[in-house]
């Protein structure tokens, strides 16, 4: 199990990105306008950077839904390598067999 604190801070982190989504969006689109006035953009530049470090997408850590471990990691599941082979075994992911042959 992963630490607790690292959990709560990624959570913490994915309620700023969710909360700052459209004025990030909003501001992103400006800066990178070419019909806008080159002041336009560089303004839009100092508010993006105004805006907190964690409210950006890339500062979330994938972490398992079960265990909260950072590594070995699957998009598609959600799932650790750990916590999906512990599931498979058990028979709890659909599909799933052990390989034998």
């Amino acid at each position: 199990m992963a630490k607790t604190s690292q959990i709560n801070r990624n959570k913490k982190r994915e309620k700023l990105v969710a909360q700052y989504a459209a004025r990030r969006a909003a501001l992103k689109a400006l800066s990178k306008d070419p019909k806008a006035a080159p002041e336009e953009r560089f303004a839009a530049q100092l508010k993006l950077a105004k805006l907190p470090r964690n409210s950006s997408k890339v500062r979330i850590h994938h972490r398992c839904d079960l265990s909260g471990r950072p590594k070995g990691y699957y998009r598609k599941l959600k799932l650790s390598r750990i916590a999906l082979r512990d599931l498979a075994n058990f028979g709890q992911i659909p599909g799933m067999t052990k390989a034998s042959w």
